[in-house]
């Protein structure tokens, strides 16, 4: 799907411009080009960026490769390269993190991007443009600050409900973990990961952008990036505080487990000790001995019976209050 979104002061926002008239439009210095690609075939993709005149390794960038952040100045435009990232299947054991990639040319009076999965934040931006026409009077490099800006603060609410999560297994884990427990603390980890991976990258493009000196972005549009920067600063400490969380839940719940397993086999332990002379008693004067032979007759005596019965009731009790004296119970 291609979209466009030509924006002229004085005149009505125009969209969905003929793709041969795109590289004409773009001759307009007054005006300002929006060019999204999303989800379009590589063979139709290429003979329009090629009409722009960017270089064929940048073109093959976009269509053909997969990379982390980047930014590369090719003077007259900026190809730039930022991921986005969000969750499906939050708040259950499948979490599935997704990471994609937004490839974006920035020029003079011009903004193209390329993507193969829908981003809300490119929807809410196109949104707003049509709503109101002077989110693209500042130019082309405020309409990136723009899109940028939504990207990142699109990262709160899964920051947010990773959040939520860790609360949630905390007090599972307390309560009564179990193996799906473990599983969700790693899906967690994974994501964290994820994350983490993007963020330390993206913020050096960032960086670039707000400190750099580029042909296309305006000397007084820098603080926006700077702002931008300071968001992917602060997302990057939250993201190391999460991990932080998560490496700590997975420690207590294998304390708790081992804490619950060591309960186990002290329970299991004290029953085999408090039966163990029983055991004795029962192996010794159970032989079978039709009658005894003098001197020993009173073993099959009544007297010797009930003794016998009153020793194997009491040890147990006896051995009970021995072994808590020693606080081992």
């Amino acid at each position: 799907m291609i979209r466009t979104i030509f924006f002229q002061p004085g005149k009505p926002l125009q969209t969905d411009l003929d793709p041969a008239t795109l590289s004409r439009t773009v001759l307009n210095r007054r005006g300002v080009l929006w060019l999204d690609f999303e989800a379009e075939a590589p063979e139709v993709c290429r003979p329009i960026l090629e009409s722009f005149g960017f270089h064929p390794l940048a073109i093959d960038d976009v269509l053909l490769e997969t990379h982390s952040p980047k930014l590369d100045d090719w003077g007259e435009y900026l190809y730039i390269v930022i991921n986005y990232m969000h969750l499906n299947g939050a708040g259950k054991s499948a979490w599935n993190t997704e990471v994609d990639e937004l490839d974006i040319f920035l020029g003079a009076n011009y903004v193209i991007t390329h993507h193969d999965q829908p981003v809300p934040a490119i929807d809410s931006v196109r949104a707003n443009c049509q709503r109101d026409p002077r989110y693209l009077q500042e130019g082309a490099d405020h309409l990136l600050y723009k899109i940028m800006d939504y990207i990142v603060a699109n990262y709160m609410p899964v920051v947010e409900q990773i959040d939520e999560e860790i609360d949630g297994i905390e007090d599972q884990v307390f309560d009564r973990p179990t193996p799906q427990t473990l599983e969700r603390l790693f899906v967690l980890k994974r994501a964290l990961l994820s994350m983490r991976r993007i963020l330390l990258p993206q913020r050096e493009v960032l960086n670039k952008l707000a400190r750099d000196d580029y042909a296309v972005i305006d000397r007084k549009d820098r603080v926006f990036f700077r702002d931008i920067y300071d968001h992917l600063v602060r997302l990057h400490d939250l993201n190391e505080s999460l991990r932080d969380l998560v490496g700590g839940a997975l420690d207590t719940y294998l304390s708790v487990v081992n804490n619950r397993m060591n309960e186990v086999m002290k329970t299991l332990t004290i029953i085999t000790t408090l039966f163990m002379p029983l055991t004795f008693l029962t192996g010794f004067f159970g032989m079978n001995f039709f009658a005894a032979s003098p001197p020993y007759e009173g073993w099959t005596a009544p007297l010797s019976f009930y003794a016998t019965l009153g020793l194997i009731a009491l040890t147990p009790f006896f051995m009970y209050l021995w072994m808590r004296r020693r606080t081992w119970v």
